[in-house]
């Protein structure tokens, strides 16, 4: 698809994910999301929930479902990150948006997030973008603020298919974020 640099001078390639990266996008979310690995970020959910995020089996449906793509972000051929883009309406939702921990901080967020709004805009000529974020995630928040992003205050349950087990805080809420495209 297309070619950016990023800031440790490591060329970006995009494309979308195909079922055969099904395995390769459910390891990197989850190590983005969700246990140990994602501490090596700044964007973990450890805090908040356990369990995987994601199984490979719902990503194979993701990339299958019509109005859905998973775009991929590749730096020398590997996957560092991945997200899932769903067409509604005139606008995109942007939802399990993940950056490899490692290499978090590096401005490949910024430039992939980027190309995911490009792609959106002329594949489905979205007028916007939207996504819900955990409401007490304020640094993530801030990152998608500084990228156009605003809180739009509308609230949202968090997903009831997360069992309470995997809850280690009750009562978790999300706010929906929107940006014009």
């Amino acid at each position: 698809m297309t070619t950016a640099t990023s800031t440790s001078n490591m060329p970006l390639q995009f494309r979308l994910a195909q079922k055969n990266d099904a395995e390769a996008i459910t390891a990197l979310v989850n190590s983005a999301y969700r246990g140990d690995s994602s501490r090596a970020g700044w964007t973990t959910e450890a805090d908040l929930l356990t369990g995987v995020r994601v199984q490979a089996e719902d990503v194979r449906e993701i990339i299958e479902i019509e109005g859905s793509m998973i775009l991929l972000c590749l730096q020398q051929n590997e996957i560092v990150g991945s997200v899932n883009l769903l067409k509604t309406e005139d606008k995109a939702y942007l939802g399990m948006f993940a950056v490899n921990p490692l290499l978090q901080g590096a401005g490949i967020g910024k430039q992939f997030m980027q190309a995911a709004e490009a792609l959106v805009k002329s594949e489905w000529q979205a007028t916007a973008m939207w996504m819900t974020v955990i409401t007490t995630r304020h640094e993530l928040i801030a990152y998608y603020e500084r990228r156009g992003y605003q809180r739009t205050g509308r609230l949202v349950a968090f997903p009831a298919e997360v069992p309470d087990e995997c809850r280690l805080v009750k009562d978790i809420m999300m706010e929906e974020l929107e940006k014009p495209l």
